[in-house]
């Protein structure tokens, strides 16, 4: 069966030649004839081929794309991408289009398959660590009040109007992308915005498609297992800029990273510095230069001074320092891709809630803490989720939160110790487990909290996600602020290779129903 992602494609697409194809991308034809023979789709997964399919097949981490070359012929596909390790996996019957890198060609191949869609739409992408979501769906908020209908692909969603599906990865594959880009226009869409991750920039997810304007937010740890380090993450992440890939771009100059990516840019950028008299702010392009952080208990108002100089007064609909920074981003980016600076404002401060950023589940109130859920996965995102709900906080800040299993291990007594000396009632727990053992990851963090609070005080451990946030719910007071950080909007629990239904807003939920007296 094609998975909803595999059956997002425009209708009545374009009908190509695969010859055609070979001549334009100057590629070998191999295996079995191909004259005349046409497609009308490109897809890198066997199991979303549909009938006329070009089917890509890359080489893998553990086996190689192309092994699936069958299936996909099974299920329709006329002809297969791939190098010449995958050549020799493609039934003989099977057209065979021979490149050193076709995961690289992917991308160009599906634009050039559908017409190049993106060039039919207003573009924006948003990379960095953390902050991509927000200022995406703050940037769409803005869109949206300038244009009839937008898109928006990203960590929580991939949606196209009013009709959404779950995302599967925070930028999906190449050939979806252009397919989304495709469907977007088809529907009447006037602009997308789309996440751009640092996976997605060195497996190039977004290559085939030139961005109108792209935004960075931040630089700080995370995916070292993937990257290396800090330097070949950035170097990633500054694949964006690059001329083949954006016409123009907006760079938060806040950390050494952001201002090292403005001045080593070869495309045009404009800076904004988003920290109240911070050094940077002179030289910006775009400055905050006032700020009241989360004082209404909701969001934040700031001013924002403009090239000219001229203050205007902005709000985001979401507390903290670091909710600025993205609102910022988001006004200037939506400004550099044609919304009215007034209207950009306005839009944002009026953005609806963003599922599991800073999302409010449960109002304090009736005897009940204010319960937050926040996507805070790396130590430099839960010290800004900390700091933002401490001034809405009266009474204790109570903290559920893991690490990841799989992923960067040197980052989890780094958490510990941030929830330590920022929290003052942690519950440890599960987050990812993936294939490690649960219990060795939350000890890891836990020695982290050690070396804060050495005797441990106020700090709880749980085997279950579900029962750290009724043991949290129960721990606090109706002065508490209760925040779940590290799954944010996420639908399941990967726990041993199972993907397990499970989502933080919906524990918070069901214990707001029983009520407090069945937490005792």
């Amino acid at each position: 069966m094609t998975s909803p992602l595999g059956r997002l494609r425009p209708e009545h697409p374009p009908v190509r030649r695969v010859d055609d194809l070979a001549a334009a991308f100057d590629l070998e034809v191999a295996g079995a004839a191909a004259p005349g023979r046409t497609f009308t789709g490109v897809t890198m997964s066997s199991t979303d081929v549909e009938p006329g399919d070009l089917f890509v097949a890359v080489p893998g981490l553990k086996v190689h794309g192309a092994r699936f070359a069958a299936d996909a012929a099974a299920r329709g596909a006329v002809a297969v991408l791939t190098d010449a390790d995958g050549a020799d996996l493609v039934p003989a019957d099977v057209p065979v289009l021979l490149t050193p890198d076709p995961r690289a060609l992917a991308g160009p191949v599906a634009a050039w398959a559908l017409d190049d869609p993106g060039a039919r739409l207003v573009t924006l992408g948003v990379t960095g660590t953390n902050g991509k979501t927000t200022t995406t769906y703050f940037v769409d908020a803005a869109l949206r009040a300038h244009h009839a209908r937008t898109a928006v692909l990203g960590t929580v969603e991939l949606r196209i109007g009013d009709d959404a599906v779950e995302s599967p990865r925070t930028t999906v594959e190449a050939p979806v992308l252009q397919s989304l880009l495709a469907l977007a226009h088809q529907r009447g869409a006037g602009a997308l915005t789309t996440e751009v991750s640092s996976h997605a920039l060195a497996l190039g997810r977004v290559r085939g498609l030139r961005f109108d304007v792209v935004g960075f937010t931040n630089l700080q740890r995370d995916h070292l297992d993937f990257h290396g380090d800090m330097e070949g993450y950035f170097r990633d992440k500054a694949r964006l800029f690059a001329p083949e890939q954006a016409r123009r771009g907006v760079v938060v100059v806040d950390d050494d990273w952001g201002r090292r990516l403005a001045d080593e840019s070869p495309i045009p950028v404009e800076t904004v510095s988003t920290h109240v008299g911070a050094p940077q702010a002179a030289d910006a392009t775009w400055a905050v230069t006032e700020a009241d952080i989360g004082l209404d208990g909701v969001g934040s108002r700031f001013v924002l001074r403009g090239p000219d100089g001229a203050r205007h007064e902005a709000h985001s609909p979401l507390p903290g320092l670091v909710n600025v920074s993205n609102a910022a981003l988001a006004v200037v980016l939506a400004r550099a891709a044609g919304v009215p600076l007034d209207t950009a404002i306005d839009a944002v401060a009026g953005a609806r809630a963003i599922p599991g950023r800073m999302e409010r589940v449960v109002e304090r109130g009736d005897g009940w803490p204010l319960c937050l859920v926040d996507y805070a996965h790396t130590p430099d995102a839960l010290v800004l989720a900390l700091e933002a709900v401490r001034p809405i906080t009266p009474g204790r800040l109570v903290l559920v939160f893991g690490s990841d299993g799989d992923r960067d291990r040197g980052k989890r007594p780094i958490m510990g110790q941030v929830g330590a000396r920022l929290a003052d009632v942690l519950v440890v727990t599960d987050e990812n487990p993936r294939s490690e053992d649960p219990a060795s990851i939350r000890a890891a963090i836990l020695a982290g909290v050690r070396d804060v609070r050495p005797d441990l005080a106020d700090v709880h451990e749980a085997t279950s996600r579900a029962q750290a946030i009724r043991d949290a719910l129960r721990l606090a007071g109706p002065d508490d602020t209760v925040i779940v950080t590290g799954k944010g909007h996420e639908p399941t629990q990967e726990i041993a290779g199972v993907f397990h239904r499970y989502n933080d807003r919906d524990v918070y939920l069901a214990a707001r129903t029983e009520g407090r007296e069945q937490l005792a």
